[in-house]
């Protein structure tokens, strides 16, 4: 099936004085934009996503539920993130950043603050639904949405990078404060700092530094309604569409249970706890060195075939780890193999999305396609845990590489499918 270029009136085709006029206002959004969201987003994550690991426990404890349950209310936040992904992406080409995101902000902290006065499960998971809407509203795909906005696509890539590697720090950040303070005044005064804390950081700068809707107006023009509705329904007809929510939703899944059940897996084989722990703790470096080896690459090749090369290697890693796993140097190396490709999709995704599709409509069709992989990073752990008592490690790790073999398919048979990139 060939993929003819996008009509007039599309995402992709952009009048030519659409580009002159939209150049002012990226000069003048770039040099600011990138430093205050790489700041956000590193805040947003540790606080809205990292801190429940460390608050697990004694949430658990205080709430005199068991862990399973407490851990449901996650669930439920990164269930609720994934459902209105598509809404917030339109909001976004819409109205721009600063509206969306500044409320996003707003809602974050007085979710976090809500979630330091529960005393029952159902409070928790009331109060965890609406961290997962604040973070629809406030991380990644809202903040690349932006960049993708203001950025030109020979800047593009490097502005995306950027942001992730300082946020891909968050945990490292977040996972000591928290303890420390959960140490030091139990965790809902921990969740009272962090909430304060973030509001403090991220609605200012997100209110004073992000694109409003004049900015989403100048990109779009007048007949801006027909124009973000047409492109999302034209895409979603479009076999490269699907193509692209076979191969990440599938790429996210592996990755998310590699994550959860990595430090249980390799103790399963018979390595000690703290060896076990320190080997999983490399994901989060490698995930900054794949992403930099992925966009360092992808400017000298298409970032589809790059892309699926590395998932494609985590699939042979994947398969590897119950070969090898068992001495502590096959462990280490099966571990950096798939650590490699831990963070490529996030920034590959939206350097896909934009070539093909543009940046007229971007976030309706961002937004589309976070919902399958938001879903499947959610519910592909629990199913996982599930298969282990069933089938044993190796049937999840065999599952595991069967899914990132079909995301370096589907990326191949994407890259396959012609197109005109878009201008903008």
């Amino acid at each position: 099936m060939r993929e003819v270029s996008p009509p007039a009136g599309s995402a992709a085709a952009v009048p030519a004085d659409d580009a002159g006029r939209d150049g002012g206002s990226r000069g003048r959004y770039g040099t600011r934009l990138v430093p205050a969201l790489a700041i956000t987003q590193t805040a947003g994550y540790g606080v809205l996503y990292y801190a429940f690991a460390v608050l697990l426990t004694p949430m658990s404890r205080d709430l005199r539920a068991g862990t399973g349950q407490i851990a449901g209310a996650l669930t439920v936040a990164v269930l609720t993130t994934a459902l209105a992904a598509p809404w917030v992406g339109r909001l976004l080409d819409a109205r721009g950043g600063r509206a969306p995101m500044t409320t996003g902000a707003v809602l974050g902290a007085a979710a976090v603050l809500a979630w330091s006065q529960v005393t029952t499960l159902l409070q928790l998971y009331a109060a965890l639904a609406l961290v997962g809407l604040a973070s629809a509203l406030v991380l990644y795909e809202a903040a690349f949405t932006v960049v993708i906005a203001v950025s030109t696509p020979a800047r593009r890539a490097r502005a995306l990078l950027a942001v992730t590697i300082v946020a891909g720090f968050a945990s490292s950040v977040f996972f000591p404060l928290t303890g420390f303070l959960v140490a030091e005044s139990g965790w809902r005064t921990a969740l009272v700092v962090l909430g304060i804390a973030y509001g403090v950081l991220a609605v200012p700068l997100h209110a004073l530094v992000l694109p409003g809707r004049d900015h989403a107006r100048s990109r779009t023009g007048p007949s801006a309604a027909p124009r973000r509705s047409g492109p999302v329904r034209s895409a979603l007809r479009g076999r490269a569409f699907w193509l692209l929510a076979a191969a990440f939703p599938a790429q996210t899944g592996a990755v998310a249970v590699v994550a959860v059940l990595l430090v249980s897996y390799l103790v399963a084989l018979g390595h000690p706890p703290v060896f076990a722990a320190s080997v999983a703790g490399l994901l989060g470096v490698l995930s900054v060195t794949g992403r930099l080896a992925s966009t360092a690459l992808s400017a000298r090749l298409p970032v589809a075939p790059v892309t699926a090369a590395i998932f494609a290697l985590q699939g042979a890693a994947a398969l590897a780890l119950p070969v090898v796993g068992g001495h502590p140097a096959g462990a280490i190396a099966a571990v950096t193999l798939f650590g490699l490709g831990f963070g490529v999709a996030t920034i590959a995704r939206p350097a896909l999305l934009a070539e093909r599709y543009g940046t007229v409509a971007y976030g309706g069709i961002s937004g589309t396609l976070a919902l399958p992989v938001t879903a499947a990073k959610a519910g592909a752990p629990l199913a996982a845990a599930a298969l282990v008592p069933v089938a044993g490690y190796g049937a999840v790790m065999a599952a595991v590489a069967a899914c990132c073999g079909l995301a370096a398919v589907a990326l191949t048979a994407y890259q396959r499918i012609p197109f005109r990139p878009a201008s903008k």
